[in-house]
């Protein structure tokens, strides 16, 4: 008896994004000139923040990773991003990967994770790579 398994992934618009660019803030952008076009709206868009969050107190350390996603397209879907956090001297000081799974067309999400940073004086956290699936 044979038994025959077929995973199908499907990749929703956009495919998979492998550049690095700065991660979002949660501060409104500059509003476009008249006449100005507007870019078209891309995966990565959906990632509305993403910071850190010093929440230290009494000399201990406690920062955090905190991200805000809208999803955009017409699809529950996944999301999965990896990031980095780089000092002012462009050392990489920490790195990882995040998820939000299930997430409704037009359903914000918002997640939080530890991290083991000492401070958050001079880091600039960088998106390096981002991904929206379809989720089923």
């Amino acid at each position: 008896m044979a038994v025959i398994v077929i995973v199908v992934l499907v990749v929703a618009s956009g495919g998979k994004d492998e550049s690095t660019t700065p991660a979002p803030s949660a501060t409104p952008t500059a509003k476009r000139k008249q006449g100005q076009t507007q870019e078209p709206s891309s995966e990565r868009s959906d990632l509305i923040s993403f910071k850190l969050d010093d929440r230290s107190q009494a000399g201990i350390t406690d920062i955090w990773l905190v991200w805000t996603i809208k999803n955009s397209s017409s699809e529950k879907s996944n999301y999965s991003w990896d990031w980095e956090a780089v000092d002012a001297g462009g050392t990489r000081v920490e790195d990882g990967s995040e998820m939000e799974t299930n997430v409704q067309p037009g359903q914000t999400a918002r997640g939080e994770f530890f991290t083991t940073l000492k401070s958050v004086k001079g880091i600039k956290l960088n998106v390096t790579s981002f991904d929206r699936t379809a989720s089923y």
